[in-house]
């Protein structure tokens, strides 16, 4: 696993990005992450994991919002 970055979500979570390795696929993962009370971060279902290949699609989709125009 390759960390990318780590977003603050809000005080108890945050937003891992990582780069990983399953079953012989590169996979981009974006997960929330939670404390869990004993100083350890773990990983909760909320997330998305795709083939690196997917990635440029992905980011041109992000890169399409507008941040503060609201859904129309």
């Amino acid at each position: 696993m390759t960390d990318v970055a780590e977003i603050t979500k809000n005080s108890r979570e945050c937003i891992r990005i990582t780069v990983d390795e399953y079953q012989g696929h590169d996979l981009v993962n974006i997960r929330v992450w939670y404390d869990a009370g004993d100083g350890e971060m773990r990983p909760t279902k909320k997330g998305l994991a795709f083939k690196t290949e997917l990635l440029t699609e992905v980011r041109n989709a992000l890169s399409s919002i507008k941040v503060g125009e609201g859904v129309s």
